[in-house]
């Protein structure tokens, strides 16, 4: 077994520094089992925990995983009351698992709609894994990337009428600035898992310039070993961000 790679080189074999996963097919894995969809949700969290413990031996620094969007608040009441629930017992589960580990977790995402309890324990793990750099987990969680830039442009238009930011300073550069992910380095790698080829409102802005693979595996069946043969897949691709090879 060869050395792992060390995530803090962002260049290891080509790795790729930040992942950001879709995990699709929660539902239809637990569906094919005769079993409710939270039965899936429920397989699919325990699947996250064998995906970043397996970042540093690929060379991933950044892992960003679309926990819950804007747009499955449509789904039925008794779906999103079980998620939440979920979300929950996932944190009080993994807050300790995550600290010891090394792992630093970000929540990205609109926190207006989300109950008090869940919000405390958002900030709980953020707080507890702040000094964590080994992986760094970022949760996207009521997020939309629409409605992320939506709300990036809001901050920017408030700077400008109250003097903080000169109109015409600015460019492609500033509204990152104001972006849930503005500490995080954008995606190098978008998986998508269960077979879908969208990309579902997830890291507009981040992912202009991302490679995609989309995928058959249901979420809940995705392993350490085939994350590891994207992201070796990854360091075989020319990437030129709309240059022309020399």
């Amino acid at each position: 077994m060869t050395a792992a790679a060390d995530p803090q080189d962002a260049t290891v074999e080509g790795c790729p520094r930040h992942v950001a996963i879709i995990m699709d097919g929660n539902g239809r894995w637990a569906t094919q089992r005769g079993r409710p969809r939270l039965f899936g949700h429920h397989a699919g969290a325990k699947r996250v925990r064998e995906i970043v413990e397996a970042c540093p031996d690929f060379g991933v620094k950044y892992l960003t995983i679309f926990a819950f969007s804007t747009e499955n608040w449509k789904r039925t009441q008794v779906e999103v009351a079980g998620l939440m629930t979920l979300f929950r017992r996932y944190i009080s589960k993994e807050m300790r698992h995550l600290r010891e580990r090394g792992v630093r977790v970000r929540f990205i995402g609109d926190r207006v709609r989300l109950d008090d309890k869940l919000i405390k324990l958002m900030n709980e793990l953020e707080e507890a894994t702040a000094h964590n750099d080994h992986v760094n987990l970022t949760i996207a969680l009521n997020y939309g990337g629409r409605d992320e830039v939506a709300r990036a442009t809001q901050r920017l238009a408030q700077d400008v009428a109250e003097g903080r930011l000169n109109p015409d300073n600015v460019d492609e550069e500033t509204l990152p600035k104001y972006l849930d992910t503005y500490v995080l380095p954008d995606p190098d790698l978008v998986i998508r898992t269960s077979g879908e080829a969208r990309i579902s409102n997830f890291l507009l802005w981040q992912s202009a310039y991302a490679e995609y693979e989309f995928i058959d595996t249901l979420w809940p069946d995705f392993t350490r070993a085939e994350f590891g043969a994207l992201c070796a897949s990854y360091g075989g691709r020319e990437r030129r961000f709309g240059a022309v090879k020399a």
